[in-house]
């Protein structure tokens, strides 16, 4: 880790030679990310040098220890080392905090997609489950919650629905959220009392703004149809539901939920946007093995994380091997352990990887 932190002093002292050169100060874009960068870096430069300073103090101390000292100087050399190395444990700890990256999505608002799996009818039921989950928490946060689409079966529940939560931290809070989410239960349409096993997956994307992806208009085909309800029946006549592919990446993303085929098209083009970016961060870390996510915050759609058993009223947290046995109060909106916990082991793998 202190090689680390060695490195980005390095790179501190580089970028200030860099936004004090003139030819860098001629080409503005350029300056501005560098003085970004040198803003990112300055506090974790200034507790490392404050580190670096009390270690040299304590090794100075530490060497005072073998000169022939009387017993008043003794103690006092006793009493500044161990206040020296209460200070360097404190300081280190702060390094190690400033060290794990900040993710850059951390303060957007959310758009969550909810997608009946495996288990017909149990599982639409079930992602209605999950979308009272997260409408329930939201609201503990005082968050705003929209509906962008909603797709519903005759027995009730969603095939799929997807919304938007705006609020102080809702990314970095539901993050963790993005994969397969299992139930195991005995439905009530069935007599035996059999359990069941179904599935919905869960999609967390940060809100995209347009500096974020850049989306050429003639890349766009547009669709108009008529809004549809439960078992497919048109529930007006207008063509206000509105389709949007982006034709380069076959990205497709759709609103019916308005009246207004306008205010359907810019919650369909917010969608779309998120959508893009989600892919662009996915194929870049990809690329880059070395700043991939962590096996706690991947996302991955495909990835089984967590299982609802009602019959034992438990839920676990496979990644992270976490089982609460409050599954009514969790059903309720109460994931905040998990988000803790799950937040807690993604930063403790960043750290392990940075020693």
């Amino acid at each position: 880790m202190l090689d680390k932190l060695q490195a980005v002093e390095e790179r501190f002292e580089e970028l200030e030679k860099l936004i004090s050169d003139p030819e860098v100060i001629n080409r503005q874009d350029q300056w501005r990310e560098y003085t970004k960068e040198h803003s990112q870096l300055s506090d974790t430069v200034e507790v490392y040098r404050q580190y670096k300073k009390v270690s040299q103090e304590l090794e100075e101390a530490s060497e005072m220890q073998k000169e022939d000292l009387d017993e008043e100087m003794v103690a006092m050399v006793k009493e500044e080392i161990s206040a020296l190395e209460q200070k360097k444990e404190e300081l280190y700890e702060k390094l190690k905090a400033l060290l794990v990256p900040k993710d850059p999505n951390r303060d957007k608002n959310v758009f969550v997609e909810i997608r009946a799996g495996t288990g017909g009818d149990e599982a639409a039921l079930f992602a209605g489950d999950l979308f009272r989950m997260y409408s329930r928490f939201a609201e503990r946060k005082g968050w705003k919650l929209e509906i962008i689409t909603a797709s519903s079966p005759d027995v009730g529940g969603f095939k799929e629905i997807i919304f938007m939560l705006d609020g102080k931290g809702a990314y970095s809070s539901l993050k963790y959220e993005s994969g397969v989410h299992r139930v195991q239960r005995v439905p009530a349409t069935e007599s035996s009392g059999r359990i069941h096993t179904s599935a919905a997956t869960v999609a967390v994307l940060p809100e995209a703004e347009e500096v974020d992806v850049e989306i050429n208009s003639q890349d766009l085909r547009v669709d108009t149809f008529c809004s549809t309800g439960p078992g497919g029946q048109s529930v007006n006549t207008t063509q206000s539901a509105v389709r949007i592919t982006h034709e380069p990446s076959g990205i497709v993303a759709s609103c019916q939920d308005e009246k207004s085929q306008h205010k359907n098209r810019d919650k369909a083009m917010k969608v779309l946007r998120a959508r893009l970016l989600d892919k662009m961060q996915s194929e870049k870390e990809e690329e880059e093995v070395e700043s991939r996510r962590s096996q706690v915050g991947s996302g991955d759609r495909s990835e089984r994380i967590r299982t609802y058993n009602f019959p034992q009223g438990r839920v676990t947290d496979h990644r992270i091997g976490l089982t609460l046995h409050k599954l009514e109060h969790i059903l309720e909106g109460e994931i905040d352990e998990f988000i803790e916990q799950l937040a807690a082991a993604e930063k403790a793998e960043f750290l392990q990887q940075a020693q």
